[in-house]
């Protein structure tokens, strides 16, 4: 179990950069990223999916594979998400708190829609498989390949 990838989108927009690796903030999230700071929504600071699912996507569109394509922060390999919301767990030396399933909207379904497959077939495929949003508890560092735990 451990984050695969890790991408940031700057505040000021454009493409999501991938890190090798990311200063975490408690509370506030990751610094560089668009969300650094937000409380709009809960969670939203710091997101999470599974590289499993990306790959299974891509394969089942014949797509080649985008790590970058759903926006979330961290790809993780071996790990159930769904299984962390409520729950506390270990990124690295980074302690965060699950809060919810990061569920699929509309700008995901246009991100990734095509013209045989529409923007709402898209968000009915990543129903419970979008990710998890999570808020950090701990500062700290988390590299590409760092292990995830549960706390």
């Amino acid at each position: 179990m451990k984050v695969e990838r890790i991408f940031i989108r700057p505040p000021a927009g454009g493409l999501q950069q991938d890190m090798p690796r990311v200063r975490i903030v408690a509370g506030a999230g990751i610094e560089g990223d668009r969300y650094f700071g937000c409380h709009d929504e809960p969670g939203q600071n710091v997101t999470f999916i599974e590289a499993e699912e990306i790959e299974a996507f891509m394969a089942d569109h014949g797509r080649p594979l985008d790590w970058s394509a759903t926006g979330r922060n961290f790809v993780t390999r071996g790990v159930r998400l769904n299984t962390f919301v409520g729950c506390e767990f270990v990124v690295g030396a980074v302690r965060f708190v699950g809060v919810e399933l990061c569920e699929p909207c509309l700008g995901l379904g246009e991100a990734l829609a095509s013209p045989d497959l529409p923007p709402a077939q898209v968000v009915r495929r990543w129903v419970r498989r979008a990710g998890l949003r999570a808020t950090a508890l701990t500062d700290g560092m988390v590299e590409t390949g760092a292990p995830f735990g549960a706390a």
